[in-house]
């Protein structure tokens, strides 16, 4: 594995309202804080994602009477998976877990304020055109090769890197840096669709073995 230089460590919604305790938590979510620790340490560049949502968005089961999370419903850019309220602006629920510490991450990307878009990739809201504009910093920044950890898998992450190598970056996966939900198999599925979009996998201890 040769190192280039603009290595970019993506750490995608590592926030309370994802972990245990939380209201839409990922089942051991908190088991990749130190993993995700260590890394930011060893990454020349760093970039947290923030799911960060208006209160009543679209996506919460919440805003629909007589729906139930985890329903799903069509909206203008398709289905929509229901959920329940999550990482509300200002809330506890949509700050950074407190055991994650990453001090040297160069930008935070908040994601998913449209009241109307849900957004789970980092690049784009929902609807496939709405750029978050993360793109257009890691071009700016001559950044070209990606690697993910976080929540979850098969929903935010999965999004993430398949847009990631839509745009023409590089795309790994840290799989023990990351934990999904499994609706319905999703979990399975994300993993295949990665594979098929030239998504690499790869596990920590390989990358800490550069150093």
């Amino acid at each position: 594995m040769n190192w280039q230089g603009d290595e970019t460590l993506i750490v995608v919604d590592l926030q309370n309202d994802f972990c245990p305790g939380g209201t839409l938590a990922v089942p051991e979510g908190n088991r990749i804080i130190p993993i995700a620790n260590a890394l930011a340490g060893l990454f020349p560049h760093v970039i947290l994602t923030q799911d960060w949502h208006p209160a009543q968005h679209l996506s919460f089961a919440s805003a629909h009477p007589g729906k139930n999370p985890y329903d799903t419903i069509e909206v203008s850019y398709g289905p929509q998976i229901l959920w329940p309220d999550h990482c509300v602006q200002g809330t506890r629920g949509a700050d950074f877990h407190p055991q994650l510490q990453v001090p040297r991450a160069e930008l935070v990307l908040r994601k998913g304020f449209h009241p109307v878009i849900d957004s789970y990739s980092a690049f784009y809201e929902n609807d496939g055109a709405t750029s978050t504009g993360l793109a257009g910093y890691l071009r700016e920044r001559n950044i070209k090769n990606l690697y993910f950890v976080g929540l979850a898998t098969d929903f935010c992450v999965l999004y993430s890197t398949l847009d990631a190598r839509q745009l023409g970056f590089n795309a790994w996966v840290i799989e023990d840096g990351v934990r999904g939900i499994d609706v319905g198999g999703s979990l399975a599925a994300a993993w295949r669709r990665m594979g098929e979009a030239g998504v690499a996998r790869i596990h920590s201890q390989m990358i800490a073995n550069i150093y």
